[in-house]
């Protein structure tokens, strides 16, 4: 069962709609059709919410110590809650998948990712959920930190909110443990 889903982005309007707060979109329109609200919880250090989903409850949260300090937040939530890694599922950006592409996985490493690279280090494991949002890579030779902390164009930002739309139908399966099922429909 996942008791707490983490959307991983940066604060402040200047990264608001750009590839890297894929997870930020996710957990924003979860709450919209859930009709919550988020609070500032300066003890976890980020913005916190708590819906109903599937005649349970769960809890969410967007880190406000920027992507590459993440797991401090997560970390509080977790030992505050004291949550194990597999009751948390963490929404990210993804680079190695096309844009409108989104996979589920369990454990694994970083993948160079910042934002998953400072939870493990605060969670101790690597055993927590991950819904990966593709965003596509830069062209060769440019920057993936340029690439990722700019906004997508217009037709990829289309092709992003649709996804993100079209998956939350799988929240309450999450939600409720049935992560093999999920995987089965996202991954194939």
């Amino acid at each position: 069962m996942i008791k707490l889903i983490v959307g991983l982005g940066n604060p402040g309007r200047q990264y608001e709609k750009t590839r890297h707060n894929a997870g930020f979109l996710f957990l924003d329109k979860l709450l919209a059709e859930t009709g919550g609200s988020w609070s500032t919880e300066v003890k976890f250090q980020g913005l916190f919410a708590e819906i109903g989903v599937s005649g349970g409850k769960v809890l969410l949260l967007k880190p406000e110590t920027f992507m590459n300090r993440s797991g401090q937040s997560v970390g509080k939530v977790a030992r505050y809650y004291k949550l194990l890694p597999e009751e948390i599922l963490v929404v990210h950006d993804e680079l190695d998948f096309d844009v409108g592409v989104m996979k589920l996985k369990k454990g694994g490493g970083h993948a160079g990712h910042n934002g998953l690279r400072d939870i493990i280090a605060h969670m101790g494991s690597n055993e927590f959920y991950r819904l990966r949002i593709g965003i596509g890579r830069p062209d060769p030779g440019k920057s993936v930190a340029d690439y990722v902390l700019s906004a997508p164009s217009k037709i990829e930002s289309q092709a992003l909110e649709s996804v993100v739309g079209e998956r939350l139908v799988f929240v309450g399966q999450m939600v409720s443990g049935d992560m093999a099922v999920v995987m089965n429909k996202l991954n194939a």
